[in-house]
């Protein structure tokens, strides 16, 4: 069995002040928003069954979200819209979204634990950790904010966008959803921006 992660990481930094987690969900479906999330972790009251979200089922990341919820010091959840991706491009997007979780916590983190190999722009001091949601047990926790999140707004526009399985696939690019494409066309929530969408729009325009 892999070893779970931990606050080892938390702790080496913990001299500067607090110090979050912080991860994305989202950035490479073909439509919908992209999440992040900022965890700061109680050390005497951390939640159960923390791992990198991917590795959980849907029914365990929703048990953790709500422990997560009821035991961290704070958490914030933040999005980058659809707009701001295609205006920004997906990278500026995820570390704006990011920057909006950091600046959405209850209490200012010194420090922030970034999954990943990029140090963004987060609005405090970041450092990046790659397999973060592996190995930092905020990251972990980030990781499962943002993705519980995201699913569940992907749901609901399946209500608003009937036709495409949003609900499904949460907008990532698999066979159903390219067919819902060429049946419907885009929709308001597809990224432009990326290439898939981008040339489905120009066959179109031309045919």
């Amino acid at each position: 069995m892999l070893p779970r992660p931990d606050l080892t990481l938390e702790q080496e930094w913990a001299a500067h002040g607090l110090v979050c987690g912080v991860d994305e969900a989202g950035r490479g479906p073909w439509a919908g928003p992209v999440s992040a999330a900022a965890v700061i972790l109680d050390p005497e009251h951390l939640p159960d069954g923390l791992n990198d979200s991917k590795a959980m089922s849907e029914a365990a990341r929703e048990v953790a979200e709500a422990d997560i919820k009821a035991r961290a010091l704070c958490w914030s959840v933040a999005f980058a819209t659809v707009e701001e991706i295609d205006r920004l491009n997906i990278l500026r997007a995820t570390e704006l979204a990011m920057r909006r979780a950091v600046q959405g916590l209850a209490h200012c983190a010194a420090l922030a634990l970034i999954d990943g190999n990029h140090a963004l722009d987060v609005g405090c001091r970041s450092v990046a950790v790659i397999k973060g949601d592996a190995r930092s047990a905020s990251i972990a926790a980030a990781s499962i904010l943002a993705k519980t999140t995201r699913d569940r707004l992907m749901h609901e526009m399946e209500d608003e966008h009937p036709g495409y399985g949003f609900a499904r696939h949460k907008g990532y690019g698999v066979p159903v959803h390219r067919q819902a494409l060429d049946r419907l066309g885009p929709c308001a929530q597809h990224r432009r921006s990326f290439a898939p969408i981008r040339l489905m729009i120009e066959e179109r325009l031309s045919a």
